[in-house]
């Protein structure tokens, strides 16, 4: 076998304490309870509803709480996203620059998907928390796209990589 396909590389250590640190984070989101989790994403939720309605503060009291309602799952659920788009992208760099169709990118994926699963079970745990489904298919879908970030990135910097040296061979 080529030992160069077995050589680790720096960005991939490094990558690979990314991935840790993002993993505490997430465990220390779904440790807290249900009222300090609407805290943490009440800030950005205030921000949300002036986008889907500008017009908020002047609607009436129940229109309010159904645009806040709306606003606050948009923003559970896309925090749910992109968090897990950040563990799918840190954990798939640190396997390595490969194709797409790989047993180490089918990795990534599920490692993003077990974590999501037992991250929703701990949940569960949590005063007002619940474990659900929805949310590990949306973590999923997350890990999964920074899966297929991390491949094209990987894949363009090794395209720009052979070109710099194809180049410096002609010189």
């Amino acid at each position: 076998m080529n030992k160069a396909k077995h050589k680790i590389h720096v960005y991939q250590i490094l990558f690979l304490i990314l991935t840790l640190a993002v993993m505490v984070t997430i465990f220390m989101f779904s440790s807290q309870d249900a009222e300090e989790s609407s805290q943490t994403s009440s800030t950005i939720t205030k921000a949300a509803v002036i986008i889907i309605d500008s017009n908020y503060y002047n609607e009436p009291p129940e229109k309010q709480k159904e645009i806040w309602d709306l606003a606050s799952f948009i923003v559970r659920k896309l925090a749910h996203f992109s968090i897990y788009t950040v563990l799918g992208f840190c954990a798939s760099t640190t396997l390595g620059r490969r194709k797409l169709f790989t047993l180490r990118s089918l990795g990534a994926v599920a490692f993003g998907s077990l974590y999501a699963l037992t991250d929703e079970f701990h949940q569960s745990f949590s005063a007002g928390r619940s474990c659900e489904f929805r949310d590990m298919m949306i973590d999923s879908g997350g890990a999964l796209l920074g899966m297929l970030i991390s491949v094209a990135v990987m894949g363009i910097a090794g395209h720009i990589a052979a070109k710099r040296r194809k180049t410096k061979l002609k010189q």
